[in-house]
């Protein structure tokens, strides 16, 4: 099994053996203010590569597309290119806090996050959304509609859905960092174990798929 962030992914990335999980997503899942090596996707490799057969995990490999600061507009835009170039069996989403948190409006959020799964879904890949949850402070209307679009995207488009990845972990100061936003070191095992519910059944070919 091979993991690489994509800035150290060769052009020839599709010729390696092994099949890919391309994580789309922004800081959450860029490793924001920790070592990359701590950071969930970076952890998924590590426990890619530790499982045995008959799992037949071994020859996934991770690319890591996350940027800091990315929308789901620019998320739109970059998929694309990352699909032809890559052909990833699995494309993990997430994307959509950056939205949230500028208080950008939800139909277009659902719009580019239906687009980039309609996208992958074109391209043979199983996808898996990963959602998010905003600060008490961004009212309960905007909070539950942008909810909402993840969970009415999974249910229409026939995907997988983490609803909150930072589930058990945004609440506990320990495992978030002093912006309240991120989490710590501490909190990306946790990150990575509610993922890892809803992308197993998707990696053995078991989980919601098209």
């Amino acid at each position: 099994m091979v993991g690489s962030s994509l800035s150290a992914m060769p052009a020839a990335a599709k010729t390696l053996p092994g099949k890919t999980i391309l994580v789309l997503g922004d800081s959450l899942s860029a490793a924001h203010n920790i070592a990359t090596d701590q950071g969930w996707v970076h952890l998924l490799e590590n426990r890619l590569a530790e499982m045995e057969p008959p799992k037949g995990n071994s020859n996934w490999r991770v690319i890591n597309a996350s940027i800091s600061g990315e929308t789901s507009l620019s998320g739109r835009q970059r998929l694309p290119a990352l699909l032809a170039r890559l052909h990833p069996h699995v494309v993990v989403i997430e994307l959509g806090a950056n939205d949230g948190l500028r208080g950008l409006p939800l139909a277009g959020l659902r719009e580019n996050l239906d687009t980039m799964i309609a996208d992958a879904q074109r391209a043979h890949a199983r996808v898996l959304l990963l959602g998010i949850e905003l600060p008490l402070n961004y009212g309960p209307q905007y909070r539950d509609g942008l909810r909402a679009v993840y969970a009415d995207l999974a249910k229409t488009r026939h995907v997988a859905l983490v609803p909150f990845l930072l589930q058990g972990v945004a609440t506990d100061p320990q495992k978030m960092q002093d912006d309240g936003l991120h989490p710590t070191a501490a909190g990306e095992p946790q990150v990575l174990d509610t993922v890892w519910t809803q992308l197993e059944p998707l990696l053995h070919g078991t989980g919601t798929h098209r």
